[in-house]
């Protein structure tokens, strides 16, 4: 080894390699390794107590964790719908704008600026029963009479969970979709009119099939973060009511810090990012099919 010098990239991208080692790699082993052994927070030396399987056994016959599985999936298909739809619509109204679209733009972006933990206290006031925005609304418009319960119920405070990650969320699609509306050449959407299309076809069959991509692409930014939701649900509700907004990682959460079963808990984990690899492989797929109908057609 003598007179051997390590090559110059190597050298340069040492730093960077140390400390994503530290950071990212020797973490990832070592959750993984807790996982296989019955290791709790309260009794260190069971770190090395291996147990094989028995963890992600134990997670297949859990109904706990399958409950805040399919919550977890439910949430994640229905605010991705929702998102896109109200995307796509604020999207195309911008695209339309004459004047101002840049100031448009602009505050279109403003939700993404603000944390998840910011934007769960801020939903977490206006749904209050007693002093919430949104009950002395509907009180003031004469929509109900009583103080709708909107996080003590179980369904209710699902729903206003599904607000918050709505409207802290459309944006990326509407900002990944404008891009696409802007890219989009104007000669195809002419020759449709030309051709006496509607302006439902020309959508349908032109607008829509191009912008289809961008769309894709927040789908597979909005499952990762979406599939590992945890702020919001935790400042909101922590969970409750009794448990029925209990998500993956609000579940992994409590398993691991509440009750101390690091093990479990880091093998729970494991299956939430199965999930998310699951979803994005899917919305990959998928944009992988729409560039290549894109490239054929155009």
């Amino acid at each position: 080894m003598k007179g051997w010098r390590p090559p110059a990239p190597f050298l340069l991208l040492l730093p960077a390699i140390v400390v994503l080692a530290a950071v990212v790699i020797i973490p990832l082993v070592l959750s993984l390794y807790s996982s296989f052994t019955a290791f709790r927070l309260t009794q260190p030396a069971s770190l090395y107590t291996f147990v094989g399987f028995r963890n992600y056994t134990r997670i297949l016959t859990d109904i706990e964790f399958w409950t805040a599985f399919g919550r977890t999936v439910l949430l994640l298909t229905v605010a991705l719908n929702v998102e896109m739809l109200l995307g796509l619509g604020l999207a195309m109204l911008v695209e339309k704008a004459t004047s101002g679209q840049r100031a448009l733009r602009t505050i279109m972006m403003f939700p993404m600026m603000f944390s998840p933990i910011l934007v769960g206290f801020q939903f977490k006031f206006m749904f209050n029963d007693n002093i919430g925005l949104i009950n002395n609304a509907l009180q003031s418009l004469g929509l109900t009479d009583r103080a709708i319960p909107w996080l003590i119920d179980g369904q209710l405070a699902f729903v206003a969970i599904l607000v918050a990650e709505v409207w802290s969320s459309t944006s990326v699609f509407a900002i990944l979709i404008l891009a696409g509306l802007l890219a989009m050449p104007k000669e195809p959407i002419e020759a449709a009119r030309v051709d006496g299309c509607t302006p439902w076809q020309t959508f349908r069959y032109v607008t829509w099939p191009f912008v289809m991509p961008f769309a894709y692409i927040a789908m597979t930014i909005r499952s990762l973060d979406v599939a590992r939701a945890y702020d919001i649900v935790k400042i909101m509700t922590d969970g409750g009511p009794a448990k029925r907004t209990e998500l993956l990682w609000t579940l992994v959460s409590r398993t691991a810090y509440a009750d101390a079963r690091m093990g479990l808990a880091n093998a729970m984990a494991y299956a939430a990012i199965l999930l998310s690899i699951v979803f994005t492989v899917y919305f990959f797929r998928k944009l992988s099919a729409a560039r290549t109908q894109i490239a054929a057609e155009w």
